[in-house]
């Protein structure tokens, strides 16, 4: 079990400082449990932000995500709110910065420190390259004008990395990033602006910054003048695909919230569990969990074995993983039932969790950007898929090649090794079918439909390669790793099922269905995670 699990102990125990009373109340009051954030400082969460060469302890993507799904497990709010942002402000100084601003970064985060990335404006949304915000050259330095809404932390940050518009020629190198130390500003030329209320998510502390006529340095730029967009967009492969995967921890808890439930209800003789419809159900969000898990691994290994890949795995990750995520919730509330709406009792944290799910998927880049990154690329990647993906994608724990940021593209060369996997080694013939239709349907694309303009249509052909991507990521993970009997079955069924709807009802597999079941229950019972690892956890069935 890991040290945040074990610290943080079984959410059902009333007497528990870190339990889901304590959390829902903190929920209520818009903050989060006290004494949780000292929990992640004596963790020293911020290294794992920090890579291993800076003095941190992030050496694999993958293992990040790992190691922060028993934080969003607990609570979103305290995973997001405490400092995932320092992630996505820190990669683009990783990648971008030099060595004199990664060491000052790195020093700050591994001090206790707190980093804000401000990319968003209110009335702009995802269209970054149409921001407001600016940074106007002078003799002394840069002078900054504008506001910067919805960023997470920045009443309490410590530094921000800042997406400025620095030309005015309406080409790609209009924008820059900035690292500022907030600390060091005039504070007649900056303030923090007051916070939102939101819906879910409510323990983050989401506000914003406004500037006017605020001065830096020169050395405040981040790479060189115009290399913001370039710079951001690689370092959101990274991100893309850790955010995808923090909501994985969120399905875990609520799959068990659920479970736990339908264990202990009877109704017509029996418990809940025992009735066809709900058993069905809850194997279904295991097989969806399973399912955006491997699509999550994959991606982010991809990042350090197909680096020029990975814009494309990392934006259809960010697609559809967050859609699985919510749907397999949505799903689970109905098994629930009235119980879902109550806000105390038990199982009054599966609405919180509920809450919560939907803003991780649209904040940072919301499934519209994702799907234009993807559009433009999927006539070079399905042109000719080439040669099946390496193992070393698809196995977990074998070795992997250093992450190196600097080999991320924005754009993927010829042909897709993942979706090679499916070609080479077969896989349900509704997923064959689909690839091949998706084949022929991106060929006759125009040129003119892969942009801003694209209409519905062509945007749809970005979801069916995404859950063409997740059917290669279960099919390679399946053939090189132990999974759970019936899962590929189940998932590739329901996969299939979602690239071709039928007014039909769909296939039903109760085999697989019986066996993932068990499995689920098997886990359930012996404090295991309901992720591909089978990572340790710190929770009860009722008595």
């Amino acid at each position: 079990m890991t040290r945040l699990e074990e610290r943080f102990g079984d959410p059902y125990n009333a007497d528990n400082p870190f339990g889901h009373r304590t959390i829902l109340d903190a929920d209520e009051r818009s903050t989060v449990a006290e004494g949780a954030e000292a929990v992640l400082d004596e963790f020293g969460l911020n290294a794992e932000f920090v890579p291993e060469a800076l003095g941190g302890r992030l050496v694999e993507v993958d293992e990040l995500v790992r190691r922060l799904r028993p934080v969003f497990r607990r609570d979103a709010s305290l995973g997001l709110g405490y400092g995932v942002t320092s992630l996505m402000a820190g990669l683009n100084v990783w990648l971008g910065g030099s060595d004199v601003q990664r060491k000052w970064l790195a020093d700050l985060l591994l001090g206790g420190g707190k980093a804000s990335v401000g990319y968003h404006e209110l009335d702009r949304g995802n269209d970054l390259t149409n921001n407001e915000f600016a940074a106007t050259r002078t003799e002394d330095g840069l002078v900054l004008d504008g506001r910067k809404e919805v960023i997470n932390n920045a009443a309490r940050a410590d530094a921000a990395v800042l997406f400025a518009r620095t030309g005015g020629k309406g080409g790609g190198r209009d924008h820059s990033l900035l690292l500022v130390d907030l600390h060091q500003l005039d504070g007649g030329t900056f303030r923090r602006l007051p916070r939102y209320r939101t819906l879910g998510l409510r323990g983050v502390g989401l506000s914003g910054f406004e500037f006017t006529g605020c001065a830096v340095p020169d050395s405040a730029l981040v790479g060189d003048l115009g290399q913001g967009s370039d710079i951001a967009l690689r370092s959101f492969q990274v991100s893309r695909c850790v955010m995808a995967g923090t909501g994985l921890g969120i399905l875990d808890a609520g799959l068990f919230g659920v479970l736990r439930f339908a264990l202990e209800r009877r109704l017509y003789g029996q418990t809940v569990a025992e009735l066809p419809h709900a058993r069905a159900t809850l194997a279904g969000a295991y097989a969806d969990l399973l399912t955006a898990d491997a699509l999550v691994t994959t991606a982010t290994r991809a990042l350090h074995v197909l680096p020029a890949t990975a814009s494309a795995y990392a934006a259809a990750t960010k697609l559809l993983v967050p859609t699985l995520l919510e749907e397999a919730m949505n799903a689970l509330s109905v098994v629930l039932g009235a119980r879902f709406y109550l806000r105390e009792g038990d199982y009054a944290g599966f609405g919180k969790h509920m809450r919560d799910l939907p803003p991780l998927g649209i904040g940072h880049a919301g499934g519209i950007s994702c799907q234009l990154t993807l559009l433009p690329q999927l006539s070079r990647l399905l042109r000719a898929l080439g040669d099946p993906a390496p193992a070393a994608v698809f196995t977990a724990g074998a070795a992997l090649p250093e992450l190196d940021l600097s080999r991320l593209r924005l754009f993927a060369p010829s042909g897709d090794p993942l979706l090679a996997e499916l070609a080479a080694h077969g896989t349900h013939p509704g997923i064959a079918a689909a690839l091949a239709k998706l084949t022929a349907d991106v060929a006759a694309l125009p040129a003119r439909d892969t942009g801003v303009a694209a209409s519905p249509a062509a945007l749809d052909l970005t979801d069916r390669y995404a859950a063409l991507l997740a059917a290669a990521s279960v099919t390679g993970y399946a053939r090189h790793n132990a999974v759970p009997d019936g899962w590929a079955e189940l998932a590739l069924s329901r996969l299939a099922e979602r690239l071709t709807p039928s007014a039909a009802l769909p296939a039903t597999h109760p085999a697989a269905e019986g066996a993932l079941f068990a499995d689920l229950l098997d886990r359930a019972t012996t404090g295991s995670g309901f992720c591909l690892d089978r990572d340790p956890v710190h929770r009860t069935l009722a008595q």
